[in-house]
């Protein structure tokens, strides 16, 4: 199966997207991790699209092919991510969606499920899939988090930045060879000088310095009226186990709305490539149609 690539305006920025099962009649939002893209989600938009799911995997402004921001301090940042959700949900003439959200995804898909910044999303999100994302996050891990997006490496080969990324993600869990083969290839760009480096905008990091509370939800959270499956990484150093424990105890988790599933042998974050967590995703999804 080979996806379209499209290029939406939204919120006044070129946006690129990667769709999957582009004539299937029901939808899923399928939004990559800080300093991903949206081909991250290949697997997934596979699996989905084979079982009747159109799946829209952006590259978020600023990283993949989007649009760089030309206003980094006020764009960078989690409400503004949100508009473009609601101008791409316009765009495509999306009435209703599945969310499927990889970490700053995840954060992407609770503002956009709650209603609350983006008022005409409400009701029009069906269910929301948290890939190791949580309503509040451990300050250490987006220290270290901060610390390798912030400053990416240059590299003088292909090969060389596919070192990097297979000890920088190796939280995500298992990949095969030739799945950190193409994810470094579809995650790279060529310098000036022909060196290579990863495909984002380094600036998107000042979204914790000019927004240092982006990231904590629970205000969204709580209004959720979704059914939310977490998909927690067994070894994740960015949602606590104690934070999970609140979850279950508000909002959605209060309602019996939540389930969690713990993905042995993934960190931050499960890569969403293996049948385990492909089927979790899909029967959930289907669960909620």
């Amino acid at each position: 199966m080979t996806p379209a690539s499209q290029y939406l305006s939204c919120a006044g920025r070129e946006i690129h997207c990667t769709v999957w099962g582009a004539n299937q009649p029901r939808d899923v939002i399928a939004w990559h991790g800080l300093a991903r893209t949206g081909r991250d989600m290949d697997e997934l938009g596979q699996h989905l699209a084979a079982h009747g799911y159109r799946v829209i995997c952006p590259d978020t402004l600023g990283r993949g092919y989007s649009q760089w921001s030309p206003e980094p301090e006020q764009e960078y940042c989690l409400a503004f991510y949100a508009r473009i959700a609601a101008d791409l949900f316009a765009q495509l003439d999306i009435r209703s969606a599945h969310w499927v959200g990889t970490s700053m995804g995840g954060a992407i898909g609770t503002l956009c499920a709650a209603g609350l910044q983006q008022p005409q999303l409400r009701g029009r999100i069906n269910s929301l899939v948290l890939n190791d994302n949580a309503p509040q996050l451990a300050d250490a891990a987006i220290a270290r988090i901060r610390a390798y997006a912030g400053n990416p490496p240059v590299s003088n080969t292909l090969s060389e930045l596919e070192a990097f990324f297979r000890e920088a993600y190796r939280p995500f869990g298992w990949l095969s060879d030739e799945q950190w083969r193409r994810l470094t290839e579809t995650s790279m760009r060529r310098l000036p000088d022909g060196r290579v480096t990863p495909h984002y905008d380094p600036a998107m990091v000042q979204q914790f310095v000019n927004h240092p509370d982006d990231y904590l939800l629970w205000e969204h959270y709580d209004r959720l009226t979704q059914p939310v499956l977490l998909l927690r990484g067994a070894e994740s150093d960015l949602v606590l186990p104690e934070v999970v424990d609140r979850m279950r105890s508000r909002g959605p988790g209060q309602a019996g709305r939540l389930q969690v599933i713990e993905v042995p042998g993934c960190g931050h974050a499960p890569a969403l490539n293996v049948p385990a967590q492909l089927d979790a995703v899909l029967a959930f999804i289907r669960a909620c149609d």
